[in-house]
């Protein structure tokens, strides 16, 4: 499993480089969606699919918006992708960045365990955990007992978004 989170951060730094040095706005936010994917398929190697899921979530959701705002703000005359040969070879890069995501990510969920089956041996004792707790139920006793600092720091981490998103659109609206 080392291996294939050292091919993922190699790969996740490859693309974080190639968006700092992209000639194109769309190139370059398609290697930092490759990043992100990348912290995606990283999440499920260390068998944290509740962060992957929202990580898939925020990409969709960031690259959707970006490219959106790209494509609507290019005047028409930058919006042929095929004029030069460099933008043609920064499409076959990204192309390669794209099928190693999706193979890896293919391979990765092969490996990873099926639904339901155990992985890790503390899940016995969080079971028990919870059931001498005295909650109503057993999601309520692990969340509450044993993730509450996980989940305040989840929250934390939204909270802090919003309100950063919410400065710079309060910031551009602002008229001097």
């Amino acid at each position: 499993m080392e291996i294939y989170l050292i091919i993922m951060i190699i790969l996740m730094i490859l693309g974080s480089i190639y968006s700092l040095h992209a000639k194109d706005l769309l190139s370059a936010v398609v290697a930092y969606g490759i990043v992100g994917f990348g912290l995606v398929i990283s999440f499920l190697l260390l068998y944290a699919p509740d962060l992957a899921i929202v990580q898939v979530v925020v990409e969709i959701i960031t690259l959707v918006i970006m490219i959106a705002v790209i494509v609507n703000t290019t005047h028409k005359d930058e919006k042929k992708i095929f004029t030069t040969k460099s933008s043609l070879v920064n499409l076959v890069v990204l192309l390669i960045f794209v099928g190693v995501f999706f193979l890896m990510f293919a391979h990765i969920i092969g490996v990873l365990s099926y639904f339901g089956q155990h992985t890790m041996r503390m899940a016995g004792v969080y079971i028990d955990s919870a059931y001498e707790a005295g909650s109503a139920n057993i999601v309520t006793g692990i969340l509450f007992h044993f993730r509450a600092y996980d989940t305040l720091g989840e929250a934390t981490v939204l909270f802090t978004a919003v309100i950063g998103v919410l400065t710079v659109l309060r910031q551009y609206g602002k008229k001097n």
